[in-house]
């Protein structure tokens, strides 16, 4: 139509979609009401669903899940296992394991409740969603491009950075392509065979391209430095380590929920205030350029703008009433939906319309799917018709 402008498909800059999910997990620690929970995994799923491209390592957002899955099965089972049950409301009882005294107060076996069962649930369904969140920042944002983003001052540790950010998607990306050429090869899935067919290969070849990611880079001459005087090396190092902990002692003032004040919000932005001023001066000794740096325009700014207000209503709202963020196990209650953190929340599924379109290729209908190569592979030759 005439007069309406188009947007150009574009990939969002990487830093933008971190800080979008970071906002998503630091509204997610600070509740363990399943509803809040459920939600910000529906949020994260629809804007993955919407923005992530076509790169084998951004088909990996369902194994995100299953992971989290398997986090909340396995703090319900050390909760039923180890004790620690509490309530009224009795399940079941399991045989109890005597210990000595010199372990007294762990338990192995007994009396299982519901509200134990419920605890230990919402628990793990936070840290799942925890998990998720930054699965889906690394599933719709490339690693080799937000190593590019990444400060001069942090080159020292720019490979490892490229080999942590880069292994878990290289895994998911290499088990893919392992489980799409024994489908190829029509193998049968025998369980006892996986471990030596399919799980060392898919490991060993998913840190081996991690490793010449980062032996590409270091040939390159990546994070060469020149040489600085002794003082202000020193003033670099006092500056970055004392943002550091201050940063750390604020990340933990904030989430804790039990520290004073002065350990939260002030602590953190003054050890952000030290590391930026730490960073600045340790980076004019890096001499480094950019080919095609990636462009931070208003896209960029309201999906992290996003993630920011999710972040903070939330954090607002665990400050003003913290005991809506909590579900009641004592007595025991159905969990209440808190409007405002639940607007909140909804709030970050914005970046499915603001963030810029991916380019996706077009649909081949001509091509067949992994599973009729496979059945076709497997058929007798010289049975049935043969398709052109």
């Amino acid at each position: 139509m005439p007069g309406r402008s188009v947007r150009l498909p574009r990939a969002l800059h990487p830093g933008a979609w971190w800080i979008w999910a970071i906002g998503l997990a630091t509204a997610a620690s600070r509740t363990t009401n399943p509803l809040l929970l459920a939600l910000v995994l529906v949020v994260v799923a629809q804007v993955v669903a919407a923005r992530r491209g076509e790169a084998p390592w951004a088909k990996g957002f369902r194994t995100y899940l299953l992971v989290g899955l398997a986090v909340i099965a396995i703090r319900v089972a050390y909760r039923i296992l180890l004790g620690g049950s509490f309530g009224d409301h009795e399940l079941f009882t399991l045989p109890e394991v005597p210990l000595p005294d010199a372990v007294d107060g762990i338990r192995i076996g007994g009396l299982v409740t519901l509200e134990g069962v419920l605890a230990a649930t919402y628990d793990g369904l936070r840290l799942a969603t925890l998990l998720v969140c930054v699965g889906a920042a690394s599933v719709l944002a490339d690693p080799k491009r937000l190593l590019k983003a990444v400060p001069a001052a942090l080159h020292e540790v720019g490979v490892a950075i490229t080999v942590a950010l880069s292994v878990a998607p290289q895994l998911i990306e290499s088990g893919q392509r392992v489980r799409r050429a024994r489908r190829l090869r029509g193998e049968a899935g025998r369980r006892m065979a996986l471990v030596r067919t399919v799980l060392l290969p898919v490991l060993t070849d998913a840190l081996d391209r991690s490793l010449l990611l980062a032996a590409a880079m270091d040939g390159r001459g990546y994070g060469r430095t020149r040489a600085v005087a002794a003082p202000q090396r020193a003033a670099t190092g006092t500056l970055l380590l004392g943002g550091l902990v201050g940063a750390c002692i604020g990340t933990y003032g904030l989430l804790d929920g039990t520290a004073p004040r002065a350990l939260g919000l002030p602590m953190l932005a003054f050890g952000l205030l030290l590391s930026v001023v730490g960073l600045r001066l340790s980076g004019q000794r890096v001499e480094r350029t950019r080919y095609r740096p990636d462009p931070w325009l208003g896209p960029e700014w309201a999906v992290a703008a996003v993630g920011v207000a999710v972040a903070a209503i939330v954090l607002l709202t665990s400050e003003a009433d913290p005991m809506q963020l909590v579900p009641s196990l004592q007595p025991l209650a159905w969990p209440d939906l808190p409007i405002l953190p639940a607007l909140a929340i909804a709030l970050g599924v914005v970046p499915a319309w603001l963030a810029p379109p991916v380019d996706r290729p077009p649909p081949n209908p001509r091509r067949r799917d992994d599973s009729t190569v496979a059945s076709a592979s497997r058929a007798p030759i010289g049975i049935g018709p043969v398709e052109r």
